[in-house]
């Protein structure tokens, strides 16, 4: 199946999806939306308000400083791919449970495969710990680390600095110049031929000396 196959296939399981209690009393499913060829893929937390009237991921006050932080980054919408860890919007807004983000697990899995982004982008803690599950945003925010194959760089999520109004320059700073820079690493290492999953590398090929090196 091309991308664009696979990335429609996740959405429609999505909206009919009730494999955790996420889907009762939602008005849409929100699978993600962008380029099925993106080279960035950003990762969230979970739908809010907003997001489950539309059925698309980060279109509140969230979503608009993203689109700024993107642009800082030399990004848009339409170049990049946007999806959350749990596709319907917890209750009141809460932190998605355990058992929530493991039942959208395979749903995300997918679309990482199907997108095989150069750079995967964690937005906030929850997706972050997908990645980095004993790490803490404030130390390795702005920094990329090459995991299984694939660089992942974690994020503070936008939605943190309309709370706490010092993070956001912070976040314009590390999109502004870790994304390049991630972007730059990505390409030299897939030049290298040791970018992508194991199984994009085939599996009698060593894993990356890289492997557990951060940089930024």
């Amino acid at each position: 199946m091309t991308a664009e196959e696979v990335l429609a296939q996740v959405a429609a399981e999505v909206q009919v999806c009730s494999k955790c209690d996420l889907c009762k009393n939602t008005t849409h499913g929100v699978p993600g939306e962008g380029s099925p060829h993106a080279e960035v893929m950003l990762i969230g937390e979970g739908p809010g308000l907003r997001e489950d009237k539309l059925g698309r991921p980060f279109v509140g006050p969230a979503g608009h400083f993203l689109d700024e932080l993107l642009a800082a980054a030399g990004l848009n919408r339409a170049s990049v791919f946007i999806t959350n860890v749990v596709k319907h919007r917890p209750p009141d807004n809460r932190d998605p449970l355990p058992e929530e983000i493991a039942a959208c697990s395979d749903y995300l899995t997918r679309q990482i495969a199907a997108l095989n982004p150069k750079i995967i982008v964690t937005l906030g803690r929850f997706s972050m710990a997908r990645f980095f599950p004993t790490a803490k945003i404030s130390q390795i925010h702005g920094k990329a680390k090459l995991i299984d194959g694939r660089v992942v760089l974690a994020m503070y999520h936008p939605a943190a600095a309309l709370h706490q109004q010092a993070l956001r320059q912070t976040l314009l700073d590390d999109f502004m110049t870790a994304i390049p820079a991630a972007l730059a690493e990505a390409q030299r290492l897939a030049a290298e031929g040791t970018l992508g999953a194991p199984e994009d590398r085939g599996k009698d090929e060593p894993p990356s000396p890289q492997q557990l090196s951060l940089f930024g």
